[in-house]
């Protein structure tokens, strides 16, 4: 679920990747909390997928000229 590729990033819309990058925070704030209980925690690999969302969105406002480099 959280293992997002690029070529998935690049088929999804603005809005859809965003939605996502909400979806995969509260996951986390869930993932963190359940650790604290269980001892046993996939928060590494969300705020990976988060990461991913981030750079593949900055990259694209570059793209676009919104960012300077």
């Amino acid at each position: 679920m959280a293992s997002k590729r690029i070529k998935n990033l690049n088929d999804m819309s603005e809005d859809d990747r965003e939605k996502k990058l909400k979806e995969l925070r509260l996951d986390l704030v869930k993932s963190k909390v359940n650790a604290s209980k269980t001892g046993n925690s996939k928060s590494r690999e969300l705020r990976k997928a988060i990461a991913r969302i981030n750079t593949f969105n900055t990259s694209e406002d570059r793209k676009k000229g919104m960012l300077k480099k």
